[in-house]
């Protein structure tokens, strides 16, 4: 097996007429191969789905559940979601063979205009949001800005058509496979369990997120301690707190009912609390990691204000999807794990909680235990549903449990009329599952697809 023959220093021109391995064919596995059969790389991609290398690019050949790289290959971009010890990865490494991700494959890329401006977001939830209001405040500045990376449109595309500015959404798996990149200005969120099955342990999982303070403003939430911890290591020049609470020199928070900057002006009002959605304390965090990074890439107040009062979430994210006898059913499935369910829980005072899926290692103790006195009842479903049930025996022994019928969309079926059964009028019904959607649907869209087509078909009876 022959090692790597291009250093890391090496541009990626130096790839022309050399072999290049793709790993996995879905979204940022085809943009990769494009990008480099383009640049004049010899690609071969490789996916354990035979059916996904029927569209390759022109020029590019489709190999199958490869589990080692071919001889000679000189780098292996890899699909965000495969692990290091992957067989095809694990012996790449022992190869000597250097393996990224597309969004470390964007970075590096060449761009005749220079690179532009990367503003990156990450955090165990709140990404998305972010992300969009990001996109949303600089469009409002005029900027020729795109949302990109782990919200679906792959990063190096968009480094290609030469856009500008990038808001761009990164997930602790895509900064594991980015040793280099470097953004303008990036924030962390926050931090809870998460991916543990992936990352192995919460300090892993953390250092890999925190590769997003590595540039020269760091942006992070204070009022999380491991997060501030993390921000005040960053190697960055400049380290910008953002608070819920009233805001120190050098933060933005919340103050008198407002956003508020002291990081890079003395102090300025951006925007009303009532002008920013989603409402709430989850909301309005996002908001301000937004806010600093737009202000760190030279925005004004006015049209940070301007972008977040036009901004609107995207489906799945506390959207209310139908109102029956008085209860309203609310769509979060992109709630994915405790942390982000704890949010979404706290915005209401007496709930129906549709739960269950794939915890991914996650612990659910201190999210029941926190919010056991908003349960008006739990329906639980999906693969980890025994491991929420019986935090709820030990945490909330009086609260009513109920369990759909295992498959595929019939649970949500069963979950929503079992949750509409147990409902009062004033009561919340909340699909806010705590857990990934991959046992049963095939996206967290699917599975708020699925709530909302089974809301929409109760009974007359149950209305």
């Amino acid at each position: 097996m022959a090692g790597r023959n291009v250093p890391l220093t090496a541009p990626l021109t130096a790839l022309r007429g050399r072999p290049v391995l793709v790993a996995g064919a879905a979204v940022s596995g085809l943009a990769a191969a494009t990008a480099l059969s383009e640049l004049g790389a010899r690609v071969t991609v490789t996916d354990a789905v035979a059916d996904r290398l029927a569209a390759l690019p022109p020029g590019v050949d489709g190999a199958l559940g490869l589990t080692e790289p071919p001889p000679g290959t000189e780098l292996v971009v890899t699909s965000p979601g495969w692990r290091p010890d992957a067989p095809l990865l694990a012996a790449a490494a022992r190869a000597g063979i250097e393996v990224i991700g597309e969004p470390e494959l964007a970075w590096r890329w060449p761009v005749a205009a220079g690179r532009p401006r990367w503003l990156a977001v990450t955090g165990t939830n709140g990404k998305t949001t972010t992300v969009g209001m990001l996109a949303a405040i600089l469009t409002a500045a005029g900027r020729d800005a795109v949302a990109c990376g782990n919200v679906g449109t792959s990063v190096i595309d968009v480094v290609r058509a030469g856009h500008r500015e990038l808001a761009v959404e990164l997930s602790s798996f895509q900064l594991h496979w980015s040793p280099s990149l470097r953004p303008d200005a990036g924030c962390l969120l926050n931090i809870a369990e998460d991916h543990l099955d992936w990352h192995g342990d919460m300090a892993t999982y953390l250092a890999a997120k925190a590769g997003v303070l590595a540039g020269p403003v760091a942006v992070a939430g204070v009022d999380d301690p491991l997060v501030a911890d993390a921000l005040a290591a960053a190697p960055a020049a400049h380290r910008i707190g953002i608070t819920l609470n009233a805001p120190a020199d050098g933060q933005l928070g919340v103050r008198d009912g407002a956003l508020v900057d002291r990081a890079f002006s003395p102090s300025v009002e951006l925007v009303g609390l009532d002008e920013v959605h989603p409402s709430g304390p989850s909301g309005w965090f996002d908001a301000l990691g937004a806010a600093a990074l737009a202000r760190a890439a030279g925005v004004t107040p006015e049209q940070v204000r301007d972008g977040l009062a036009g901004y609107r979430p995207g489906p799945h994210r506390g959207s209310v999807v139908g109102e029956l006898g008085g209860v309203r059913f609310v769509d979060d499935s992109k709630a994915t794990n405790p942390h982000a369910a704890s949010a979404a829980l706290a915005s209401y005072s007496r709930v129906v909680w549709l739960a269950g899926g794939l915890l991914k290692g996650a612990s659910v103790t201190e999210l029941i235990r926190d919010h056991a006195h908003r349960f008006a009842g739990v329906v639980l479903m999906g693969t980890d549903r025994g491991i929420i049930r019986d935090a709820l025996l030990r945490h909330a022994p009086d609260v009513p449990v109920a369990e759909a019928s295992p498959g595929d969309h019939g649970p949500m079926t069963d979950a929503v009329r079992l949750a509409a059964a147990m409902a009062e009028p004033g009561d919340v019904v909340l699909l806010a599952p705590a857990a990934a959607s991959l046992d049963q649907f095939a996206s967290y869209g699917a599975r708020g697809k699925a709530f909302s087509d089974a809301v929409a078909a109760l009974p007359a009876a149950t209305r």
